[in-house]
């Protein structure tokens, strides 16, 4: 009895529902009138459930606050454009400089090289960054023997490792780039592009003249990069003037002043990394000072020099009412230079020394600043292996630290002896006041 009585109870919305069916079904019979009727009931309709659906979600039905409504699309794109700030944080340190110690340790048995533990302790500040930049001082050509000084040419590998690190930009403009010869300066710049990095500084596919400049997109901020070299150790020599002006790139005041103004219109910020001074010397030449500032009124925002392979002190310029920054010189990175192999030379100690150049750019109502701005001291440790390469000479780790890590309270203290923590926490005090960047 149950069932029937359900029965006889869907009934009549069986019936509604088939004839409601067959009506919809011959919807091309409707006249205007009838079409235009359905439309708007089911308007009606659909405007009556989103209407609940918000009083059931507990979203207000009218608000009272919401401000009134921007006729001009234009206009209010521009707005919320204004409204939002962007930013990039920069990493930049000066010479990967690959000695043979360092690739003579790398080598394993069967006949590679793994240079990865160069950057241990450095990759975890790397990947922080938005844009890593290196300067590799010395160039990669299978074809070309292997050396360190004076003629530099590493291993390939060592691009795997450098990329690994989080580098997406290297320096070539620098006075060993043609330790190789000229063959050498398109076989780095291809393995650096092929390890799926940017090399700058050199002309490998354009002449000086018409290439492009480097500028990175990071954030929705351009960033121009631009690299240049004092000389290049008179091995210039062996090339042709065609040559010279084509793929190199020198301190030709009037190249690099058009440069740079090319930079300022088509980039948010720009970067120079200019290669000058005297070695191992602490305090910048006064030709760097008078460049470089020249550099600043061309339209430079950020200038990371190199070449002394020491670090020397910071400066800050105020232009247009933005301050700019100056590192006459980063130092060196990874090396083999130290106290105990550059005897004789007067500042030995400040050779294993270095910086990790760390600014912030940022960008709100189309204005581009730098917003913070640190240079985080670093240090080269070696230390024996305690075995010998097949030649005989003794092996060692080569490892990069960031002296935050390492000094009182740092994550990696207690990895140091006492004689080491000493040499840390000496460099970490000298390195500071030196290079004496305060930028608040």
């Amino acid at each position: 009895m149950e069932k029937r009585s359900n029965r006889n109870q869907k009934g009549p919305i069986l019936q509604v529902a088939r004839e409601s069916i067959h009506f919809f079904k011959n919807y091309r019979q409707w006249s205007n009138k009838t079409f235009i009727v359905v439309l708007l009931i089911v308007v009606a309709i659909s405007m009556a459930l989103t209407l609940l659906a918000q009083g059931i979600k507990g979203v207000p039905l009218w608000n009272r606050n919401a401000p009134a409504v921007n006729q001009n699309s234009e206009s209010k794109g521009k707005n919320s454009v204004t409204e939002e700030e962007t930013s990039v944080r920069i990493m930049a340190n000066g010479d990967l400089l690959y000695h043979i110690p360092i690739y003579r340790t790398a080598l394993k048995e069967d006949g590679t090289y793994d240079f990865h533990e160069n950057f241990e302790y450095v990759k975890p500040w790397l990947k922080q960054a938005d844009l890593v930049i290196g300067d590799f001082e010395g160039t990669v050509n299978k074809d070309h023997y292997l050396g360190g000084y004076p003629l530099f040419n590493a291993p390939g590998e060592v691009m795997d490792a450098i990329k690994d690190a989080g580098y997406q930009v290297l320096d070539l403009a620098h006075n060993h780039i043609l330790d190789s010869q000229i063959e050498g300066v398109f076989s780095t710049a291809d393995a650096i592009e092929k390890a799926g990095m940017t090399p700058i500084g050199v002309y490998t596919h354009e002449p000086r003249g018409q290439a492009p400049l480097t500028v990175k997109e990071v954030n929705g901020i351009k960033i121009a990069i631009l690299a240049y070299s004092y000389g290049f150790n008179g091995m210039e020599g062996n090339l042709s003037q065609d040559e010279y002006d084509q793929h190199l790139s020198n301190l030709d005041e009037e190249k690099m002043k058009s440069e740079i103004e090319r930079a300022e219109k088509e980039a948010d910020i720009t970067v120079v990394m200019p290669q000058m001074g005297v070695e191992y010397q602490l305090q910048p030449t006064e030709e760097q000072v008078t460049l470089y500032h020249k550099m600043v009124d061309w339209g430079a925002d950020i200038i990371f020099g190199g070449h002394p392979h020491v670090t020397q002190p910071s400066e800050t310029l105020e232009k247009d009412g933005q301050k700019k920054l100056i590192i006459y010189s980063m130092g060196n990175f990874i090396s083999n230079q130290r106290i105990e192999t550059m005897q004789g030379v007067e500042n030995a100690k400040w050779t294993e020394r270095g910086v990790l150049m760390d600014v912030t750019i940022k960008k709100k109502d189309g204005k581009t600043t730098i917003g913070t701005a640190k240079a985080h001291p670093t240090w080269v440790n070696r230390t024996p292996k305690g075995t010998f390469s097949p030649e005989g000479y003794p092996l060692y780790h080569y490892q990069t630290y960031i002296l935050e890590d390492f000094i009182e309270g740092g994550s990696h203290r207690d990895q140091l002896d006492e004689a080491t923590k000493e040499r840390i926490d000496t460099a970490y005090k000298e390195m500071n006041e030196h290079v004496g960047l305060k930028w608040d």
